[in-house]
């Protein structure tokens, strides 16, 4: 043990390429060893003999290790480990995705994931001792990371306040932001968009370290950069032209969602998301979008909880400002007083019904379905509701202009 300490030691005057490291480090454990980056592409490998399995073959050959493989260490709980500690993972074989026994280190600066560092053990178990000296040449790796692959960028302070400028609209100079894109190797060609995932839980370490490994884990759009503003995740991501960015959009805020809250089970988390712009000035605008869509989402989270992006908000993106309006001109709608007087009076719900009319685009049906009344009950209900109030629910401006005010009364209840 203490030679191989020795060899651990002398790594720093050794190491020319994380190729290299990878082959030293497999001579002192005596097992093959992978290198991987946060999205678990493979940095690097070193060279093995027989008894391998068939997950490093395929990991090597497609330079990333398989979906499956990704999946199933998740549903083993696998991946949380890693996520969570800094110590090395013990992981058994694993029959359904072909994986054979395997000990795992997280590669970290504070709550970043930078990489993986993984021992295919087959048949050997490491000792107490060679867990330690493993812990131990993972962080080799890290420098490595740190020093050769830049990864440590997204921590520089100035690199941080360029997203903070972004997000607060303070560079608007195209010239400017160029320069700092060029600085910070920040890559804001394309379509981008600000997505925002809230945690009503009070954010831990541990949330953190879960939240930056889901954002660098990604496939089908690119997180360029993350930070956490007290308990807002803020992303900004590219959109890559071939997916639908609408259901990419969804699918990768709900992945997000459910895994971080099945991992740490958490309560209630949100996502949300601005529009996508090309120029980087848009960002700002974006990012208040998704908030506005969260704000939403907590006053009326019966209508507005399956919305996550700002466009399928329709007549919602604009209806504070429209409350606002009606606040400062202490406008009452007649139609909906009128009917509110009839109710308190007589006992009935015309009103409540004429807002579920609304909401099933005038369908009679469908309304009656949502009521659980008879068609004829709801017909005979909106015959009432022009007697009483003298509204043509033929016209859609009237209707339009009515729905819009019944929204504005539920948000102000709130």
């Amino acid at each position: 043990m203490s030679q191989k300490k020795d060899v651990l030691n002398s790594l720093n005057e050794k190491m020319t390429s994380l190729d290299q490291l990878a082959d030293q480090i497999a001579d002192i454990f005596g097992c093959p060893i992978t290198i991987e980056d946060s999205n678990h592409h493979v940095v690097s490998y070193s060279k093995h003999k027989d008894n391998i399995d068939q997950v490093r073959i395929s990991t090597i050959i497609n330079r990333k290790v398989p979906d499956k493989v990704i999946n199933g260490l998740w549903k083993k709980g696998v991946m949380p480990k890693l996520i969570d500690s800094d110590d090395p993972v013990s992981i058994p074989k694993i029959n359904e995705v072909g994986l054979g026994n395997r000990v795992a280190i997280s590669v970290r600066k504070h709550n970043e994931i930078l990489g993986f560092v993984w021992a295919h053990t087959s048949d050997k178990t490491f000792t107490e001792e060679e867990l330690v000296l493993f812990k131990e040449a993972a962080a080799y790796v890290k420098k490595f990371f740190l020093k050769d692959l830049q990864r440590h960028r997204k921590l520089e302070e100035g690199y941080r306040d360029f997203f903070w400028q972004l997000l607060r609209g303070d560079l608007q100079d195209t010239d400017a932001i160029k320069q700092r894109e060029k600085k910070y190797n920040m890559h804001l060609e394309g379509n981008k968009a600000i997505v925002v995932i809230r945690f009503t839980d009070e954010v831990t370490e541990q949330m953190e370290k879960h939240a930056f490994y889901l954002s660098e884990s990604q496939v089908k759009l690119h997180v360029i950069t993350s930070l956490f503003d007290d308990n807002d995740f803020i992303m900004l991501v590219h959109l890559k032209e071939a997916f639908d960015y609408k259901q990419t959009l969804y699918a990768f805020m709900d992945q997000f969602i459910t895994r971080i809250s099945q991992q740490l089970d958490l309560a209630n988390v949100f996502g949300a998301a601005g529009l996508a712009y090309q120029a980087a000035q848009q960002i700002q605008n974006s990012h208040q979008q998704a908030r506005e869509v969260l704000k939403l989402q907590e006053k009326l989270p019966d209508t507005i909880n399956p919305v996550k992006l700002y466009e399928d908000l329709g007549v919602y993106q604009f209806i504070e400002q429209l409350a606002e309006t009606r606040k400062a001109d202490q406008y009452q709608n007649p139609f909906m007083e009128k009917l509110r007087a009839y109710d308190q009076q007589h006992g009935t719900s015309l009103l409540a019904s004429l807002e579920v009319y609304l909401q099933c685009d005038s369908n009679v049906y469908n309304a009656a379905k949502r009521l659980f009344i008879h068609p004829n009950t709801m017909n005979y209900r909106l015959k009432r509701m022009r007697e009483v109030s003298g509204i043509d629910l033929k016209d859609p401006n009237l209707k339009a202009n009515i729905y819009l005010d019944l929204i504005i009364e539920n948000i102000q209840q709130t």
